[in-house]
């Protein structure tokens, strides 16, 4: 079976991953923070002109039509950037949810316009950017509401990552906010689109490693030389390159929302978490204890990737949807991909994140 993107895919993925790092800084990053600006409105636009927000919008709705498997390299490039804007869960997770309903009360091409809409999606204690979005997409039981800003009271809650601002939303449901019935795989794209982006801080914490491990010098040598910082940053990447695929292969198979494809993106959301947190703290020992400090960039990207370990589900709850596939189905090289196992077991019911 032949598993690799297409040539349009990697070339989308390319352009949007230099457009991220190039207007992405660390110094730019500095600067929301001492403003206390939550969104870069230049950056949004230039991400909206590209046609990121909408590229798993249906086409008639003025979108791309294109899948998980397609947005995939771009949250790995929003992860490798620290992009504090709300594009990876508002394409990869709102825009799915919005486009299954019979009515996105023009939602959607309100997001291909450079609109946001938050998710509030109950395996979340807390709204991820609600003070940006225009509207906010809530749960009561299994019905799900759409809620404009204004109709809400958002309370901030303390983060780890001061880039992902979460807020504690007191709303009241009522019948004219409803629009639909079930998460679906809500919880499990968030997860998926999470692992992808831990994928790209980690490579992102190994980068920054290994080029402060070129210049550093020690006892006349460059620290880089010493057989035991190779071994160290050799060690990380081993880890990322095995828990990439992993990823991908759990953006491919997601659509079938089957109990096997639902254990990939388990396995995926833990591979990329103990990749990326891995890299960091290995990335931290390398630079020493300046890696601790707030002049070295380092901490941005270290702050994400533990907060994204802990979105979409902890690893506990991934690891007991694991087990449940483990115990339930075949395993081995005959039961690689999640698409060989439907035939073995096409009425296995999983009920996956609440």
């Amino acid at each position: 079976m032949e598993f690799a993107f297409t040539e349009e895919q990697q070339e989308l993925t390319e352009a949007a991953r230099n457009m991220l790092v190039e207007s992405c800084a660390p110094a730019g990053l500095r600067a929301m923070l001492e403003t206390g600006v939550p969104l870069d409105a230049a950056r949004w636009g230039v991400i909206t002109e590209m046609g990121l927000p909408g590229m798993l919008v249906p086409e008639d709705a003025g979108g791309l039509g294109l899948g998980v498997g397609d947005f995939i390299g771009i949250a790995e490039a929003a992860g490798y950037a620290g992009l504090p804007e709300p594009l990876v869960e508002l394409a990869g997770v709102a825009v799915p949810l919005l486009a299954g309903f019979a009515d996105d009360r023009g939602w959607l091409e309100r997001i291909v316009a450079g609109g946001i809409v938050a998710v509030g999606h109950p395996v979340n204690p807390f709204v991820a950017d609600a003070d940006v979005a225009a509207a906010l997409l809530l749960g009561d039981g299994d019905d799900i509401h759409l809620v404009e800003t204004g109709a809400v009271t958002l309370t901030r809650q303390e983060s780890f990552d001061p880039f992902r601002r979460l807020f504690r939303v007191d709303w009241t449901p009522g019948a004219a906010s409803l629009i639909g019935t079930g998460w679906g795989l809500a919880a499990e794209r968030g997860a998926v689109l999470a692992a992808a982006q831990m994928i790209g801080l980690g490579q992102r914490c190994i980068d920054m490693a290994v080029a402060y491990a070129k210049e550093r010098h020690q006892f006349g040598k460059p620290i880089g030389s010493y057989q035991a910082v190779k071994h160290l940053l050799a060690t990380v990447q081993v880890k990322i390159e095995f828990a990439r695929p992993v990823v991908h292969a759990a953006a491919v198979e997601l659509a079938l929302g089957t109990l096997p494809a639902r254990a990939r993106v388990a396995h995926a959301k833990i591979a990329a978490g103990e990749a990326a947190e891995l890299a960091a703290r290995t990335a931290v020992q390398v630079f020493g204890a300046m890696g601790m400090t707030w002049e070295v960039d380092l901490h941005f990207f270290l702050k994400r990737a533990l907060a994204l370990k802990f979105a979409w589900g902890g690893a506990a709850t991934h690891r007991a949807t694991v087990t449940s596939r483990i115990e339930s189905l075949p395993i081995g090289p005959a039961a690689t991909f999640a698409a060989e196992l439907t035939a073995h077991a096409p009425d296995v019911k999983f009920q996956g994140m609440k």
